[in-house]
C-alpha cells in the first residue's frame, strides 16, 4: 500500500505536512531534516527541487532554491539523497517541482525513479490534468504513485470534480491566490473560501497550504481541511539554524496540538 494512502487511512486530523527545499540550508541536509521531522512528529515530508524559475514560490522558497542549486543540488542527486533517507524511515515522501524539470529527466523515467527510491507521490503545479489524464495516469496507476493537484480560490466546479476524479493522495487547496509565504494567518474572507471549497464533498483527504506558518494558522486549518502545509515559514527557519535537530524539534513542537505526537 502506497504510505500517502497508509497515512490517510489511520489519521484524518490535524495532518502536517512539511516543506524544505533539497540542497538547503547545505548540499547534504536533506536526510538529517527528514529524519529530525519525523521524530518530531511530522506526517509527510514535501521535499522541493530547486529550480531556477520557480512558478508560485515566494521569495523564501526562491532563495532557498538558488543556495540549493548554488550548492550543487540536482535531481539526480536528489534522487539518491532520497534513497538514502527511505532507508532509515517509512514516512510518506513527496516530491514538489516543476513539469520541466521531470520532461528535461525524461518523464517516465522519472516518475519510475520516483517508484524505485522510495518516493509515494509528486506535485507538479505546472503539469495539465488533460496531459497526467492521457499519458501518465496509467503508469501512476502501475506504479502506485501518488499525484497532488491544487485548487484555488478561483477554481471552477468542474475543474474540481475533475481533479477530485484524478487525485491520487491528497488535494492542495492554495488558501489565496498569492505566491507562497505572504503575510500568513488566515483571513475572514480565506476562511469563507475554505467552507466553500471543503463543502465540495472530496473523495480524497485535503490539506491547506500558502501562508501557514504558525500553530494558530494550523489550527485554523486542520478546521476545514485533513491538515495543512507549512514551507515558508519552516525554510526562514533553517535559515539561522545552528543545530538543525534542536531547531526542528523546537519548529515543529510550536506548531502540533499537544496531544499530537
Amino acid at each position: 500500500m502506497n504510505r500517502l494512502t497508509k497515512l490517510f487511512a489511520e489519521k484524518r486530523e490535524n495532518i502536517l505536512n512539511i516543506y524544505f527545499t533539497a540542497g538547503y540550508p547545505k548540499l547534504d541536509d536533506l536526510v538529517e531534516i527528514g529524519l529530525a521531522l519525523e521524530r518530531s512528529g511530522v506526517d509527510i515530508l514535501e521535499i522541493g527541487i530547486p529550480y531556477s524559475d520557480p512558478l508560485a514560490d515566494g521569495p523564501t522558497i526562491q532563495a532557498s532554491s538558488q543556495q540549493a542549486l548554488k550548492n550543487g543540488m540536482n535531481v539526480r542527486l536528489l534522487f539518491t539523497q532520497v534513497e538514502d533517507l527511505r532507508k532509515h524511515t517509512e514516512i510518506p515522501i513527496i516530491l514538489m517541482g516543476n513539469f520541466n524539470q521531470v520532461m528535461q529527466y525524461g518523464e517516465n523515467q522519472f516518475f519510475r525513479k520516483c517508484k524505485e527510491v522510495g518516493v509515494d507521490g509528486v506535485i507538479l503545479p505546472d503539469m495539465p490534468t488533460y496531459v497526467y489524464e492521457e499519458q501518465f495516469k496509467a503508469l501512476f496507476e502501475e506504479l502506485d504513485l501518488g499525484i497532488t493537484f491544487l485548487v484555488a480560490p478561483q477554481t471552477e466546479l468542474e475543474r474540481l470534480r475533475k481533479i477530485d476524479e484524478l487525485t491520487r493522495g491528497f488535494v492542495y487547496v492554495v488558501s489565496s491566490a498569492a505566491i507562497t509565504g505572504g503575510v500568513g494567518g488566515v483571513t475572514d474572507a480565506q476562511e469563507a473560501y475554505f467552507e466553500r471549497i471543503t463543502s465540495y464533498g472530496w473523495h480524497h483527504p485535503t490539506l491547506i497550504g500558502f501562508g501557514i506558518k504558525d500553530a494558530q494558522s494550523f489550527a485554523k486549518a486542520c478546521k476545514y481541511a485533513n491538515g495543512a502545509i507549512i514551507g515558508s515559514a519552516f525554510i526562514r527557519a533553517l535559515a539561522d539554524s545552528q543545530d538543525l535537530s534542536e531547531t526542528i524539534s523546537d519548529f515543529v513542537s510550536e506548531i502540533l496540538p499537544q496531544d499530537s505526537p
